[in-house]
């Protein structure tokens, strides 16, 4: 086995009224200065205003900028690293799911860095940590707000940049199913979703270890446990914080082993179309597997045990196949469209989809190195 780095954040708190702990930690490091990066909705929720009274109460000033889009642009980037720099913030808070934090990392990452987040796109391409970040999860799926992952549209060339450096991950990570609960049951199913596709491609993947194993195999039981209780009853604690757990242990599988074609052709779908990233990859999770499972059938095998599926005197590939099954059964339940053609995704862009597909780094880790006709059944497929 080749070496192996683990990331996570130094500080991770989870749990209900975690806020405030993480908020009374922000204060022994000695910031005064917070950029808080969220977006218009959770600012009218009045959520924004309730951090910057609990900032205000532990001596640190903010400046709120609200402009992240769902699918974080060049320009969001652009227009809140201005903001940072008139206010000369010294730290950056992340509110919000996966794209207010991706937001974040990037006008993180170019304050210390400089130059223009374009220059990040790839692996650790960065020389410094960027500005230190605190971030605020509010949603259950992403996992952002503990990875090196981020995640941001070039509107220019409509890609997503897949950026994966070290330097993007945040100092603390904030856990708090109490800012969950008002989650729409649409954006819990598609971020639940969206953290099993972490789980699984971690689980399947070239770069997997021990530690990631044991953490995707643990968040694929929860998920199928407690997804679709979080969905149909928002407001049931224990499933919202078995939830947050989940997402969490996802999240440190895929920041350490990687992901797979299915996030490499969720990107295109996302850049190209402006789609929500977890609907696209519940829709593709099933038919990206069913391509890997002629190699990674005994792991499909073990992924199916964990979503509560009795594989008892299977073989691997019986196994699989109940694994893609199991999926697709999961997705019906918590109400994922059925296929990109409901999210209005066209046959003919299909080529240009896989070219791109290819030339994403999440990509490299999946099982089997897919043609550029393969990648266009797949997405054919799923359609």
């Amino acid at each position: 086995m080749a070496t192996a780095t683990f990331y996570i954040p130094s500080v991770n708190i989870i749990g209900t009224n975690g806020l405030d702990d993480a908020l009374d930690a922000m204060r022994g490091y000695g910031w005064h200065n917070a950029l808080i990066v969220t977006d218009a909705m959770l600012n009218k929720l009045g959520m924004v205003e309730k951090v910057q009274r609990k900032l205000a109460t532990r001596d640190i000033k903010s400046v709120v900028f609200d402009g992240t889009h769902p699918n974080p642009t060049t320009a969001n980037v652009e227009a809140g690293l201005a903001l940072l720099n008139q206010y000369r913030c010294d730290c950056v808070i992340s509110l919000g799911g996966g794209s207010p934090h991706d937001c974040a990392k990037g006008i993180a990452l170019v304050a210390a860095n400089g130059g223009n987040i374009r220059d990040y796109e790839g692996v650790d391409r960065s020389a410094k940590p960027q500005v230190p970040m605190i971030a605020i999860n509010t949603t259950a799926g992403t996992a952002s707000e503990m990875t090196r992952f981020c995640i941001i549209t070039d509107e220019s060339r409509h890609v997503k940049m897949a950026i994966v450096d070290k330097h993007v991950t945040p100092v603390l990570s904030v856990n708090d199913p109490a800012l969950m609960v008002g989650m729409p049951a649409s954006l819990t199913a598609a971020t639940g979703m969206d953290a099993l596709t972490h789980a699984i491609e971690a689980y399947v993947s070239t770069a997997a270890t021990p530690i990631t194993d044991a953490c995707a195999l643990k968040a694929i039981a929860m998920i199928s446990e407690n997804l679709t209780h979080a969905v149909e009853q928002g407001s049931n604690m224990l499933a919202r914080e078995a939830m947050a757990y989940a997402q969490f242990l996802a999240g440190m599988a895929f920041n350490n082993a990687s992901l797979g074609y299915v996030h490499a052709m969720a990107h295109q779908l996302g850049g190209f179309y402006d789609l929500p990233h977890g609907v696209c990859n519940a829709i593709l999770l099933p038919h990206v597997q069913r391509f890997n499972s002629s190699l990674a059938a005994s792991r499909l095998r073990d992924c199916a045990q964990a979503l509560g599926c009795d594989v008892a005197g299977l073989s691997a590939k019986e196994g699989a196949a109940l694994c893609i099954d199991a999926i697709q059964a999961l997705a019906r339940q918590v109400r994922i469209p059925a296929g990109l053609r409901e999210l209005n995704v066209k046959e003919e862009d299909i080529p240009v989809l896989a070219t791109n597909a290819l030339k994403d780094a999440c990509g490299l880790t999946n099982p089997i190195q897919a043609t550029h006709e393969e990648i266009m059944a797949i997405f054919h497929a799923a359609m």
